[in-house]
């Protein structure tokens, strides 16, 4: 990536990857909330806000060095862009375990096991790329699998929303699976959309 020879900040480099391995971290215990019965959800989305918290902190470092640093390692809106994103995608796990308290959901669902899976394999190859992100070097199969987990995505949630409608077995649980779904779907989303932020950056700077 051809960045400026002149001194910069690179620090922005290891706090994306942090802010990566955040989302990896809530992704792992989104999983394991829907994948488990009889678990203490509550505990579990306490810890999902914890990380949030914690990713939120990390955003707001990098806002605070860019209003400090001279020179960027690249353009300063992308890398603002970047940051935003990343915690977009953190914020909306959180809203999926805070959904699954606050409708007060107990039992399993194929369809949302399948789509935190994805969100948790897409949360692995961001935090794979961020990590090449400095040289810009064998980024191009992550972001592709990022694009493919989220077509993954979209196919298991249209399913969803197909079998939900067919067999609800009333409105209130039609209206909570359905927010549900929603909130994990645009999850991956997020997620495919960090994965354009990056290879923007990439093509910008090449």
């Amino acid at each position: 990536m051809a960045f400026s020879l002149l001194p910069r900040e690179d620090q922005y480099f290891a706090l994306f990857s942090q802010m990566s391995a955040k989302l990896q971290e809530a992704a792992k215990i989104l999983v394991e909330m829907f994948q488990a019965s009889d678990t203490d959800f509550e505990s579990l989305s306490k810890k999902i806000k914890h990380v949030e918290h914690e990713c939120d902190e990390l955003t707001h470092t990098v806002t605070t060095k860019l209003n400090k640093s001279f020179i960027t390692p690249f353009d300063r809106e992308d890398i603002y862009t970047l940051s935003v994103a990343l915690d977009d995608v953190c914020d909306y796990i959180d809203a999926a375990a805070r959904a699954v308290v606050m409708y007060d959901i107990h039992e399993t669902d194929q369809y949302a096991v399948k789509l935190a899976i994805v969100l948790q394999k897409q949360a692995d190859e961001i935090h794979a790329a961020m990590d090449l992100l400095e040289h810009a070097k064998g980024m191009g199969p992550h972001l592709l699998e990022i694009q493919r987990l989220e077509n993954e995505a979209d196919d298991i949630y249209f399913r969803s929303m197909a079998d939900l409608f067919k067999n609800s077995p009333d409105a209130i649980h039609l209206i909570k699976w359905k927010e549900l779904y929603e909130i994990l779907e645009n999850a991956t989303d997020r997620c495919e959309s960090v994965g354009n932020i990056i290879e923007s950056i990439v093509l910008k700077h090449n």
